[in-house]
């Protein structure tokens, strides 16, 4: 043989042959110009002083694939409104990157701007305050006064007080002192981090949230003094309290500011908190650190030696958060999620409540809590079916001061609300007759800059006003905004044209006595087509699962799935019973019954779209993460023939080997359980519970299965560990079944970090075109 020819063999990827490697490439393009459009993360709006047109600042993040991480940026547009029904939107020429830029946080005059970069190793945090041409300031804040400023959209809180002068914010505790050793053994009195002698141990372990929160320390409240720099720890609050979504009180009388904030509370454990609701929190009261006006300035006042009270707000319900207080400061509104902790479902319908602020604090742990909007158990057609908000904007009011813009899930779509929180009164004010989903992004007055996209439409900025009409009712209209931030390729436009998208109703099959009336009603079905089919065969049909359970898919823009409708796969997106945004019967009917009646109404959606001459039943696959994930290996299990490819990202397989393992134990107890669930959960479930775990569990029904499953795993997925999914796989493989499972060393239950994205989408692509021919 000639060995130089031998040399020059090119080596297949593993798991690749020639044909799949083909595929490997002209899918890989593809994705990459889905993946890289833009995503808008916040927005503001600022007035000038003139008065005349507004500004606004959008953030944006977009994958950098290559670097593994998001890259961050800022555009901005001049606002004009040249008339009630005309708006004019100038751009900016090109985006400003926000390189290492943590979180940014305007001053309430809009004159100034805070921007917080985290450390990625032991080095100082960094506060930077921006005037409109110049850094005006700049603090370094050392470990030894706390770690890393949480910007993670649940514990975070960046608030400035009302004259610009102190900012607070919840950050990681300062790291605890550990043992040190050197070569006697044991150091008295420690020793300095740079003693070469000696080395730290590790000392007594300590609980985190659990899943994204793995070795982040427990969440403080700090107060910054914008002049000096000086930063005090927040005094008073209890070492059992992880605190989080801070913002000022009105003023009072007296000297006193005063900080609201959120507290999550925990016995013996600290169960996982991520896309988990159900945990009991309520919101507080607690003086902020004292200042003094001197010559040289305002100077913290440490009030170490005093007695701080804190005040409970909420004793009366169980779950408090999202505090806002209305623009003149009469009022307090918040949301529940009572009746997921009461539940113990993980997610559940929420309610909105209003405190009417008292000016004496000592009146504030006594105020009275008003239900604005209750849960809605059951909803006529066409009513608001119940409030599931995922945020609040910091500034949500209108001009008149008690009318909130929310967004919240409305059966299948995401939609925009209005609440008068005195009166009640709940108005959907995106378009009724769209099956878009819209998101309010900012408020510009008494008008709404949002977006609005579907399954087959980009995102399009929106701008809404209001029509007066001639009754008090007012009713809202929407502008198209002509915008560069969702910029796509052509090769993208070109494949979405020919696609369009409907809502279904699926009956529920087998009604019976023993449902509530939610439970019973018709649940949804997102449906994705081709509407220019070359011939009467129907293209390949994916059935994709939301995890959860109590998540929702909603009809929005989804990159991924773009992607695989465009390479020639229909999408039957089902939200099954126990879903969010159906009301709060339908949505408890399901613990107990998981692996059951979700898997039923899986598979009544999919003979309902096979009936209707919409799917061929030869050319079905199946795709779900988490508990989609379950889904799909119970699918798999329970219906055999019934799905020619399978594809799950981090899964559930296996109840009794979870409960043991997973970050939130008591989700399996609630799920496979019902009712009976909370009371139940133990650290140490007994024999019998065991075997009702495995029994609700897809490996009860692995036996049976034969389709190719290709699975996507993260390593450091704490919430379903990556043992699940193995497990399941490698017992698939026993048997003889076509397996494929890619491991992901760096990523958690989401497998969000870019480039496992892109890869996961990329195998589920090329899987599917494999078996789905």
């Amino acid at each position: 043989m000639d060995d130089s020819k031998a040399g020059s063999i090119k080596e297949m990827p593993l798991g690749l042959d020639t044909t799949m490697e083909e595929e490997y490439a002209s899918q890989s393009k593809l994705l990459q110009e889905f993946i890289s459009i833009s995503n808008i993360d916040k927005a503001w709006i600022f007035k000038p002083d003139d008065g005349t047109g507004s500004q606004a600042m959008f953030s944006l993040s977009q994958p950098n694939i290559l670097a593994n991480k998001r890259r961050k940026f800022i555009v901005s547009s001049y606002i004009s409104n040249e008339s009630k029904s005309s708006v004019n939107f100038r751009w900016t020429p090109f985006p400003i990157e926000m390189a290492g830029v943590s979180t940014i946080v305007p001053s309430p005059s809009g004159s100034k701007l805070l921007v917080i970069r985290n450390p990625e190793n032991e080095s100082p945090s960094k506060f930077e305050i921006w005037g409109p041409s110049q850094l005006e300031k700049e603090f370094h804040i050392p470990q030894s006064v706390h770690g890393s400023v949480y910007a993670d959209g649940w514990f975070e809180g960046v608030s400035w007080n009302f004259d610009e002068t102190l900012i607070a914010y919840v950050a990681e505790e300062p790291s605890p002192s550990k043992p040190t050793f050197n070569d006697l053994g044991y150091k008295k009195g420690g020793s300095t981090e740079k003693d070469c002698g000696s080395w730290k141990g590790q000392g007594e372990w300590e609980e985190d949230w659990g899943e994204t929160y793995a070795g982040k320390r427990q969440p403080a409240l700090f107060v910054i003094n914008t002049n000096s720099g000086e930063v005090q720890a927040v005094k008073g609050i209890e070492k059992s309290l992880s605190v989080g979504q801070v913002v000022w009180a009105p003023s009072t009388k007296g000297a006193h500011q005063y900080l609201v904030f959120v507290g999550w509370s925990y016995d013996t454990r600290k169960l996982g908190i991520k896309y988990c609701y159900n945990r009991p929190c309520a919101l507080y009261a607690v003086r902020a650190p004292l200042y003094e006006s001197e010559t040289k300035g305002l100077e913290l006042k440490d009030s170490s030696t005093e007695d701080v009270p804190v005040f409970n707000l909420t004793q009366q319900i169980t779950s408090a958060f999202f505090p806002r207080f209305s623009p003149d400061g009469k009022f307090l509104v918040f949301l529940s999620a009572r009746s997921s902790v009461d539940s113990g479902a993980h997610s559940a319908t929420d309610s909105l409540h209003r405190i009417d602020w008292p000016t004496d604090v000592k009146l504030w742990p006594s105020a009275k809590i008003v239900d604005v909007i209750p849960v809605v158990m059951c909803a006529e057609d066409g009513c608001l079916p119940g409030l599931y908000c995922s945020s609040f904007l910091s500034n949500p009011w209108l001009l008149d001061g008690c009318t909130m813009i929310i967004s919240s899930i409305w059966s299948s779509s995401q939609v925009i609300l209005s609440v008068n929180v005195l009166s009640g009164e709940v108005l959907r004010i995106s378009p009724a007759d769209s099956n878009f989903s819209w998101n309010v992004l900012t408020l510009d007055g008494d008008n709404i800059v949002a977006v609005s996209s579907s399954p087959v439409d980009v995102p399009q900025i929106k701008y809404g006003y209001i029509v007066e009409e001639a009754t008090k009712a007012a009713a809202w209209s929407w502008l198209d905004v002509p915008s560069p931030i969702f910029k796509c390729s052509e090769k993208v436009i070109s494949l979405l044209s020919p696609l369009q998208f409907s809502i279904m109703k699926i009956p529920v099959k087998d009604v019976s006595d023993s449902l509530t009336k939610g439970a019973s009603k018709p649940f949804e079905a997102i449906f994705v087509s081709s509407c220019c089919k070359e011939s009467d065969a129907c293209n390949p049909l994916i059935v994709v699962l939301h995890g959860g359970p109590h998540s929702v898919s909603i009809s929005s823009f989804s990159k991924s799935l773009a992607f695989l409708s465009s390479i020639g796969y229909n999408l039957l997106i089902v939200n099954y019973r126990g879903s969010l945004g159906f009301g709060e019967e339908a949505l408890q009917s399901l613990p107990g019954k998981v692996g059951s009646q979700d898997v039923s109404d899986v598979l009544t959606a999919i003979d309902h779209v096979i009936d209707k001459g919409l799917a061929s039943p030869s050319k079905i696959a199946v795709l779900g993460g988490s508990h989609g994930g379950f889904l799909s290996t119970h699918l798999i299990g329970q219906a055999p023939d019934k799905f020619v490819a399978a594809a799950v990202r981090n899964p559930v397989c296996n109840l009794a080997l979870m409960v043991g393992t997973t970050d939130i134990p008591d989700w399996c107890y609630v799920e496979a359980c019902g009712s009976k669930g909370k009371e139940n959960f133990t650290e140490a479930p007994p024999a019998e519970l065991l075997t009702l775990f495995h029994s609700k569990s897809p490996i009860s029904h692995l036996s049976k299965v034969k389709t190719p499953t290709i699975f996507l795993l993260g390593a450091q997925d704490l919430r379903v560990p990556v043992s699940n999914g193995l497990q399941y796989a490698r017992a698939l493989r026993e048997k003889g079944v076509e397996v494929k499972v890619i491991v992901f060393p760096n990523d958690v239950h989401g497998i969000e970090r870019p480039q496992s994205h892109f890869e996961s989408f990329l195998n589920i692509g090329v899987w599917f075109r494999k078996y789905c021919k």
